[in-house]
């Protein structure tokens, strides 16, 4: 099924739907009582952390959240009823459904993109082509806006877009940079599958100055900090009703005033959010707050400006009895490249920094990669290593 009107009717008919990947286990759903009313659908979420849940979303907050994007866009002077929006991203994904929802909301075009042709920005160059006459939209997580961007032709093909939405994951300072140099109209974002998609967004104009972050919330979200723990909290009227757990609904919880707080750090300033890291994957080193992730991406921007042949790093966390965690590296070189020559220049690149934000270990890893959606399956890989003690 590839229309959202298509999708909608199918949603009024029955109610609610279970949109899984092909192949994927997906849950039973509750009996209709238990069930919040009208249609919607059931989207899997979370990875970042490791876990899974089905998250119910009405098909109102979907819509609602397309008409604040299309606002996002207007204020930027772009007509979203003239755009094209774009889609590589898979529909069992929030990030995938709601362009189609999107475009059916603005009553504009909406074109699926194969992922081999993500993977081959030759071949996307060719059979996507690209209008002169309307602003072209897409939606990309970093990994797929690293792989265009490795070819002269994803290049060329991402500068005539007119908004480039990146979220999913970290977009790497790494990569930004590269991105400003080549002038693309990058617009960082942050979502959730609980919030129905976006939150936050970046204009391009503002990137391309050198803004950091994901900007500030769209027409309808409201956003805070947490002041003891900095976690980010938000407060919509399309936040999920809950997740499905067996023959049950799940609420999502909230204070007593409406806010729900999402399990990601952040700061706030003048140019809107920045994401530092799940709270879930934080660590406590030595008396010292540490975000992985923040780590990684300073990281692999050091080892591509000294050229180090490095495919892929992941920082998790150990037990220590005197620092009560520690970093360990898990690291995948290019195909080909020395490792131990790699593993020493990576060590040598961190002597510096402080103790708490050093891995203890390096350890290789050649099938890390993250999942299709760019995200890490933190709690899969923290299992390998563990397995590890176990041989």
């Amino acid at each position: 099924m590839s229309g959202w009107s298509a999708l909608r009717r199918q949603c009024q008919s029955a109610g609610w739907l279970v949109l899984a990947a092909p192949g994927q286990a997906s849950p039973g759903l509750p009996a209709r009582d238990r069930l919040p009313e009208g249609p919607g659908v059931v989207v899997g979420s979370g990875g970042s952390s490791g876990g899974r849940r089905w998250c119910l979303q009405p098909l109102t907050h979907l819509e609602a959240s397309a008409r604040a994007s299309g606002a996002w866009l207007q204020a930027m002077g772009l007509d979203p009823a003239g755009s094209l929006q774009l889609n590589p991203l898979p529909l069992h994904h929030v990030s995938g459904l709601l362009p189609r929802v999107r475009a059916a909301q603005w009553g504009a075009e909406h074109r699926w993109i194969a992922p081999r042709l993500m993977r081959d920005p030759d071949a996307l160059r060719d059979a996507v082509g690209l209008p002169r006459d309307r602003a072209a939209l897409i939606s990309l997580v970093p990994t797929q806006l690293g792989r265009l961007m490795a070819r002269p032709a994803g290049i060329a093909w991402l500068r005539q877009l007119a908004v480039i939405w990146v979220g999913g994951a970290a977009l790497g300072e790494e990569l930004a940079a590269r991105a400003r140099q080549e002038g693309l109209r990058l617009a960082p974002c942050y979502g959730a599958t609980e919030t129905a998609a976006m939150v936050t967004a970046l204009p391009p104009a503002a990137f391309l100055q050198g803004v950091e972050g994901c900007g500030v919330p769209l027409a309808d979200m409201e956003l805070r900090l947490d002041p003891a723990s900095g976690a980010v909290e938000l407060r919509s009227e399309r936040l999920s009703p809950g997740h499905l757990d067996a023959d049950r609904v799940v609420p999502l919880p909230r204070t007593a005033t409406g806010w729900w707080r999402s399990g990601d750090a952040g700061q706030l300033g003048g140019e809107g959010l920045r994401i530092l890291g799940r709270m879930d994957g934080a660590i406590n080193s030595g008396g010292e707050t540490v975000f992985p992730e923040q780590l990684e991406a300073r990281l692999l921007a050091l080892a591509a400006a000294h050229q180090l042949p490095l495919q892929a790093l992941l920082l998790l966390s150990e037990p220590d009895p005197e620092w009560g965690e520690r970093l360990v590296a898990l690291v995948r070189a290019q195909a080909g490249a020395p490792l131990e020559e790699l593993l020493a220049a990576l060590q040598q690149l961190v002597a510096l920094w402080p103790a708490a934000e050093r891995p203890r270990r390096w350890i290789p890893c050649p099938a890390l990669a993250p999942s299709g959606m760019g995200k890490w399956q933190r709690g899969h890989w923290q299992d390998w290593m563990r397995s590890l003690k176990a041989i």
